[in-house]
Order: structure tokens, then sequence, then C-alpha cells
């Protein structure tokens, strides 16, 4: 399907496929090559979603930042941004809304976010400031045996250029444990950079080799206790980090789309969570489901926060 609702949210594919060459994975052998959808197609689909009543649509694609690549086109992600926004602008004065109000970009390949993507995000308040960038690992020598890009400082410029663009942005990034010959030694160079870099959010997934890959004929299997013991390591650090930056937010108000009630109690999202796999915001009393509020943020815990609707004038 090319989209798909969930509330007032929905998810809008752009390309299928992917050409990346990760050891680990086998979507290039079950999808086939990257096959960039149509500008036309997206923009009409978008507009769509927009009269639908969408609050919010997340661009997906296994590497959405490939997007046009297939078509010679190395950077044509903020083209198809421009376009989208330009024909939901043209389709605003029929809604009682103002068009749409955010617009999520995952799935983002380390090597392809380009400074002209970072400009477009940073200059069009409806785009998110949330990127979803996952890295597989930090240290080179298991992301060359990955066939990821491997060049660490590279990745912690981009992480700057982002953080200096766009100050509030939440970054999350998904790393693999217990890749055929991670060492002890390499694994503490990952908890290392993550205390670094302080990504808001974290995912971590225990290597499992997939029939066809290059991976799964690799030496050096790692132990199933051991994987689980560095995924229990990866995890506690990533919770201090993520209750840490979530007591920054306290004081702060957020826009939170209201997706869930119950016991007098409304959850939502801000910009800085997507749905699913991130955390929630919870708002004491009942909020019209669909509705984007302004919240007042007056608690918070490892990965979500607690907070009060500001009363609009």
């Amino acid at each position: 399907a090319r989209t798909a609702r969930q509330g007032a949210s929905a998810y809008l594919k752009i390309a299928d496929g992917c050409n990346a060459p990760c050891a680990f994975c086998a979507i290039p052998l079950i999808k086939g090559p990257a096959a960039s959808r149509p500008v036309e197609e997206i923009v009409e689909d978008a507009a769509g979603l927009v009269l639908d009543g969408a609050k919010e649509i997340i661009l997906i694609a296994q590497d959405t930042t490939a997007y046009g690549r297939d078509r010679g086109e190395r950077d044509a992600l903020p083209d198809l941004f421009q376009a989208m926004l330009s024909r939901i602008d043209s389709v605003a004065p029929d809604l009682a809304a103002e068009g749409l109000p955010w617009l999520r970009l995952m799935y983002a390949y380390p090597g392809h976010v380009s400074a002209r993507l970072i400009d477009a995000m940073a200059s069009d308040r409806r785009i998110c400031a949330y990127l979803d960038l996952p890295l597989q690992h930090a240290h080179p020598d298991v992301l060359r045996r990955m066939k990821r890009p491997a060049k660490i400082k590279r990745t912690r410029r981009l992480i700057a250029d982002l953080r200096q663009a766009m100050p509030d942005i939440a970054l999350r990034t998904s790393f693999i444990l217990g890749y055929p010959g991670e060492t002890e030694g390499e694994f503490e160079t990952l908890l290392d950079f993550m205390s670094r870099m302080r990504f808001d959010r974290v995912g971590g997934f225990l290597y499992s080799p997939e029939e066809g890959t290059p991976a799964a004929a690799l030496p050096g299997a790692v132990p199933e206790e051991v994987k689980e013991d560095r995924l229990e390591r990866l995890m506690a650090l990533q919770q201090r980090i993520s209750l840490d930056l979530n007591q920054n937010q306290v004081g702060r108000t957020l826009d939170v789309l209201v997706e869930g009630q119950g016991d007098d109690l409304s959850v939502g999202r801000s910009y800085r969570d997507a749905p699913e796999i991130d955390g929630l915001v919870l708002i004491p009393g009942g909020v019209p489901l669909g509705e984007i509020v302004p919240v007042r943020i007056t608690g918070a815990m490892e990965y979500d926060l607690v907070g009060e609707v500001i009363e609009k004038n």
C-alpha cells in the first residue's frame, strides 16, 4: 500500500527496495533495487491525506534519503518536501485547519543526509525537527564488516550539523548487538559513542543471521547470553540518557497530538516522538482525539512525559 492511516497520522511510502550494501540485510534480496515513486503521485497522495484529515504525514522507505537516486537525482528529498508542502498549501483553503501541521522523515541513511536536506528541515516549521538515523554501530571495524559507512568522524559531524541547524531536534538511532566478531572492546566503543552523542531515542537489536546475506557466512558468532548482556547494558545506559533529556523538557510547552483516552487520562505525542516506537505525553483529563494541543510539561520519566493542557485565550 502507498499510504496507511493510523488515527490522525498517516504513513506515505516514497520508494521501495534498497541499493545499500549492508551485509546483514536481506531487503535487497526480497524487494529488489530501490525504485522511487514519481513526485506527482506522492504529492497527490499527500494532498489527499490532508484533505482526509491527517495531521501528520510520515514519509517512509527502506532509505528515504536515497529518494530519487535511482533516477540520477542525488539530492531530491528537499525538492519533494517543497512540492508536497506547496500542493498542501493549495488545498488548505478547502480545510477548516491550517493544512498539515507535521511532516516527519524516517529511515535516513547517514551518508545521504545532505546540507541542503538539513536546511530544508530547519527552514519549515511543518517539517518535524526529528530524524531517525539508523547507525547500527559506532566502531569502524564492525561497520566495515557490516558494509556500512565507517567514518565515525563524519557521523559525529553530521550529528553536530543537525543540532546546530535545529537545536531542539530529536534524534533516534538503532544499534545491532552481537554482530559476528564483535569484541567487548568494540562494544565498549559503542557505549562511549552513545554517552558522547546522547541520542534522544535508541533501539537495540540482537543480531540474527538472515539467509543469503554476506553476514550469515561470517565467522566469530557471538554467544546469545553475551548478546543479551550487551543489550541490557546498552539500554540501561540509554535509559539514563533519556531520563536526563526528558527532564530537560520540564517547563517547556510542546504541541501534542492526542491519540488515546482512558481513566481520565489522555495520551499523545509531541514532534519528538514517532508513533509506536517512541515515547508518549500523558495528560490528565479528557482531550479530543486527533487534536493538537499545547501542553506544558510538568514531569518526566525514562521514556514518557507528563503535562497539562494550556487553555488557549
